[in-house]
């Protein structure tokens, strides 16, 4: 799905050939300031690489309109938007941007029960936790069924069952679908535990060039 050849990007990055497989997870790994969260917004096109060529289904990705990459290439923050309004509005506002047709309640309650998020539709959104607000990211982003998804700390405050929970759902149902996932965690648990392809950040860290 992506092919980066001997990119940079300022003094954050120095890839020299790195593939990432549709289909596959591939987890970024390592210490905060190693880049991952960088690398994910070039997937994204929120930032351009200073040189080098990056492309997304064998096309450069700067060829690609923004706003249609991203509702294909979807990319969830660790401290997720939560727009005014329901938990319902949270789930379908993915939706609406992508342009994409609405779903039932049913279905809205399915996931939700998914995530292990004991909510109704109609409660407020904004006075959620920190953990039921990732979730909630969680859920919308699965409902937009995008190409691919780029998640950073995903499951970051949420206790360790609730994760392992949370984390296995979206996988199996990300992998069922054929779905990419590029994921981004410090924890090396998560990464050994579902990723098909590790990417140690620590060589980009060092200025090296990384290789897989």
């Amino acid at each position: 799905m992506f092919i980066i050849k001997s990119l940079n990007y300022k003094d954050i990055l120095q890839i020299r050939n790195v593939e990432i497989h549709t289909g596959k997870v591939t987890t970024l790994f390592g210490e905060s300031g190693s880049g991952k969260s960088t690398l994910l917004k070039l997937l994204n096109r929120l930032i351009s690489p200073d040189q080098g060529t990056l492309l997304y289904e064998n096309k450069p990705i700067g060829e690609f309109d923004p706003v249609l990459l991203r509702r294909e290439v979807v990319m969830l923050s660790q401290a997720p938007a939560i727009f005014e309004g329901s938990v319902r509005d949270n789930l379908l506002i993915g939706l609406k941007f992508s342009e994409k047709e609405s779903v039932t309640d049913n279905k809205l309650l399915k996931i939700l029960k998914e995530m292990k998020l004991k909510k109704g539709l109609d409660d407020e959104a904004d006075k959620l936790s920190g953990g039921e607000k990732q979730r909630i990211a969680l859920a919308r982003v699965l409902l937009m069924e995008a190409k691919a998804y780029l998640i950073d700390e995903p499951t970051s405050a949420l206790d360790e069952d609730t994760e392992k929970r949370v984390m296995d759902y979206f996988i199996e149902h990300s992998k069922a679908k054929s779905k990419t996932i590029v994921m981004v965690t410090h924890s090396r648990e998560i990464a050994q535990r579902y990723s098909d392809q590790i990417l140690d950040m620590k060589n980009i860290n060092q200025k090296r060039s990384l290789s897989v």
